[in-house]
């Protein structure tokens, strides 16, 4: 995340190299010691810094990270929350949270869910030993590093022996996630003690083995009511780990283990017994995990695994993992069918004594939380005070996974008839080059169109504007989508058709209103036969928070940033001059310019990358590289690049954003003749015309799978977090198997009868995935969409 013009270039002594992340509290800072050690700064807002209370707060917050660093946390460095803006800095845990290993890789198999379950128990049991309730324990609180799990952020945990007349505890306000909090948060937020973290334990580890939540829903009042009242949805979680997470989310806090008998049982092997009835702690049989050797030792951390297994658990190959996942599963020694496969009650008969207690107190936890809850989820807004960390890839715009637009059914559009009085050209006759989904719409651009706008979910075509003036100085195939951003979209068009080449050489960048096409401002950005045409399809033009950063002036020898709110040039800088020309991309909102500073000797092309201050538009760093590079994308904190000249050559080129190390990573095989690369979700694909398939592993170079996606063309990838997809430019679409490659679904084409020229479309268009929506660009300016579980 690019570091800003209001951002302290030191905080405490320590210099301020990244933005990470902001949230309601504050803002966390990448910074570097003296020594050279990287640290997390999160230094409070403004707003916050005279209010006694919060300083009160935040000193809490220090002391209870104090007393826990260790190593299952972050541990506390420095910290003063007497400055002026309280900071506090903690080591650095590289690596993606929870949250976002989930939703990039999909569900945890079970030997990195059994990890991570002993893992966390193991964490929790140190902060709870330490005195402390963390009170917020959810994904994004829990980061994977290297050698096991760690959990962050205390900003809203206090110390466990602080009484309930604690005024800071008695001012009705309730912290927390809705679907990772437990009932006692929100009937009874004063008497919150150490057994919500193992409730939020249970949930956390449910979303692991499943990427969604055991209480999740649309509405964060009946998310609330759920885990007060409703029965979790574990369907999907290994039978392995039922019995541990079914206790850790008992609706009373007296039902649920203390973290160091769950980590005693995850160790030893053990499964808890029967559910006791509520209010009471009598001791729980321990048997052995299922499949466990019966003469293995108490303190092997786990059954048949060697500790070099574990401590590699977060690098297993898929391959592996889906084997150990998929393996037989073995009853539990010493069990029963019965006892193993207890069938629920009959409802027409009476419940039995503890199941009417149950009842009872559930009753009463609802009603406490009826009148609780909408104040408590109104306070949730603005008192929550953990903070998000930026993830490589700008998150999806749907809200949950398996999700479709609100209103959402299966549609096929095509541009409506053109109206040349209003610009709109009739003549094209290829496909759109690509859409975006901003709020309820569509847009989409390509085929002689600026940019044009469908329905999400019913694909109305309501407006459209063309890319010339005059329609009849159309050329094809221009057009382009640059970016989107709080409510609109950039795309470019020419003024001017009258240049000796017959096309527009007088271009400018629009910002457009997604919903109406209404034009919000116009900004010129070179005329004449060298200036450069805005087309972010050619690397000459791209989109950051900031605005859009393009190419600037009649000979296009500048780049400038035009403000994303107004159009304004906020400033213009000299292009680089190098041989072999330079390109303009972006990735995690950080634009870079790319440049070719060696073309005599195709096998012996070089490049530099440079990073661009979005403030002024010079050069933070450069790094040089061998080969024509193209970006691919940003994984894991390091950009990954291919060589775009040549695919003779057999290596991905990997550049850390924080230190600028450069990594050459060698392929397992050489890179596929005539290929195209794509990153997509963590995974490199090598694609070819004829269908061919190949995943890399971007961080090892290892190929993961090949396969044929059956297609002609196929264009670029699109990914869930199962399944790849590809389509053709006549609109055939198949899915691939994430893990394995396999065609696991596909769908006819749709081209109304072949009128897309051959000679103009090389590939399919790219695909856009909104929850399990699929939006299919084919044919000529046409759309369908299909929901992608029926495929």
């Amino acid at each position: 995340m690019a570091l800003r013009d209001s951002d302290p270039s030191e905080v405490g002594g320590y210099r301020i190299e990244d933005r990470l992340g902001s949230g309601g509290m504050g803002v966390v800072y990448l910074a570097r010691s003296a020594s050279g050690r990287r640290l997390a700064i999160k230094v409070v807002h403004s707003q916050y810094a005279d209010d006694d209370e919060f300083r009160t707060r935040f000193r809490r917050e220090v002391a209870a990270a104090r007393r826990v660093s260790g190593a299952f946390t972050a541990p506390v460095v420095d910290a003063d929350a007497d400055a002026t803006h309280p900071w506090m800095a903690t080591l650095y845990i590289p690596g993606a949270d929870l949250g976002t290993h989930v939703r990039e890789h999909g569900p945890l198999p079970l030997p990195r869910l059994r990890g991570l379950a002993a893992g966390l128990a193991e964490a929790l049991r140190d902060i709870h030993r330490a005195g402390v309730v963390h009170r917020d324990l959810k994904p994004a609180n829990v980061m994977l590093a290297e050698d096991g799990p760690r959990v962050i952020d205390f900003g809203i945990s206090r110390a466990a022996e602080y009484a309930a007349s604690d005024v800071l505890t008695q001012t009705g306000r309730v912290m927390g996630t809705p679907p990772f909090m437990s009932p006692e948060q929100f009937a009874s937020p004063q008497d919150v003690g150490p057994a919500a973290d193992m409730f939020s334990l249970g949930s956390v580890l449910t979303h692991a083995a499943t990427c969604r939540g055991p209480f999740d829903s649309p509405s964060p009042y009946e998310t609330a009511l759920r885990v007060v009242e409703g029965e979790p949805d574990l369907t999907g979680v290994p039978d392995e780990l039922l019995p541990f997470i079914r206790l850790c989310l008992e609706k009373h806090p007296k039902d649920r283990p203390a973290a160091d008998e769950l980590f005693t049982l995850l160790r030893e092997g053990g499964t808890p017994g029967p559910v006791l009835v509520p209010g009471t702690r009598a001791p729980r049989p321990v048997r052995p995990w299922p499949g466990a050797p019966p003469t293995e030792p108490a303190g092997t951390a786990w059954p048949g695994t060697a500790r070099a297994e574990r401590d590699d658990m977060w690098h297993r190959p898929p391959e592996e993992a889906d084997a150990e996942r998929d393996g037989t599963r073995h009853p539990r020694p010493g069990g029963t069918p019965t006892e193993q496969h207890q069938p629920p009650p009959d409802p027409a008969g009476p419940p039995p004594p503890e199941a009417e207690r149950i009842r009872g107190r559930r009753r009463h936890g609802l009603l406490l939380v009826t009148a609780a809850v909408a104040v408590a989820l109104a306070a949730i807004v603005t008192t929550t005070v953990t903070l998000i960390r930026d993830n490589d890839r700008p998150p999806s715009i749907t809200a949950r996974a398996a999700d479709l637009p609100e209103g959402w059914k299966p549609w096929v559009a095509t541009v409506r008839t053109p109206d040349k009085d209003k610009g709109v050209p009739g003549g094209a006759d290829t496909p759109l080059k690509g859409c975006s989904a901003v709020d309820a719409s569509l847009v989409c651009a390509g085929s002689d169109l600026m940019a044009t706008r469908f329905g999400l979910a019913d694909g109305r075509n309501t407006w459209s504007r063309a890319v010339h003036a005059n329609p009849d100085g159309a050329f094809g195939d221009e057009g382009a989508l640059i970016g989107t951003g709080d409510g609109r979209v950039f795309a470019y068009g020419a003024d001017d058709a009258e240049g000796t080449s017959g096309v527009g050489s007088s271009y400018a960048v629009y910002a457009l209103a997604a919903d109406t096409g209404k034009e919000l401002w116009r900004t010129p950005t070179g005329s004449g036969e060298m200036a450069s045409v805005p087309d972010s399809t050619q690397g000459a033009a791209t989109a950051v928070p900031e605005g859009v950063v393009t190419f600037y002036g009649s000979r296009g020898d500048q780049y400038a940033l035009l403000d994303a709110e107004t159009g304004e040039v906020r400033w213009r800088q000299p292009r680089p001059e190098a041989p072999g020309g330079c390109l303009l991309d972006s990735a995690a909102d950080r634009a870079y310019l790319i440049c070719a500073t060696e073309t005599n000797d195709e096998d012996a092309a070089e490049s530099t990358v440079s990073e661009i201050d979005p403030a002024t538009g010079r050069t933070r760093w450069t790094v040089e590289a061998e080969g024509g590079l193209e970006m691919l994308g940003r994984h894991e904190g390091r950009l990954v690049f291919a060589d775009g000249r040549s695919t003779a050559t057999r290596d991905l080129t990997l550049i850390d954003v924080s230190s600028h190390e450069l990594t050459v990573r060698r392929l397992a095989k050489p890179r596929p003749e005539d290929s195209r690369a794509y990153l997509v979700r963590g995974t490199v694909y090598f694609t070819r015309s004829s269908g061919g398939v190949r995943a890399v592993s971007p961080g090892t170079g290892r190929t993961l799978w090949e396969s044929n996606s059956t297609l002609e063309r196929q264009g670029p990838p699109t990914a869930s977090a199962t399944h790849v997809y590809f389509a053709s430019p006549s609109g055939r679409l198949a899915a691939l198997n994430a893990r394995s490659g396999k065609v696991e679904g596909t769908r006819e084409g749709r081209d109304d009868g072949g009128r897309a020229h051959n000679v103009l479309v090389t590939s399919g268009a790219p695909l856009l995935l909104v929850g399990d929506a699929l939006y299919v660009p084919y044919g000529v300016r046409s759309v369908y969409t299909v929901d992608v579980r029926n495929l």
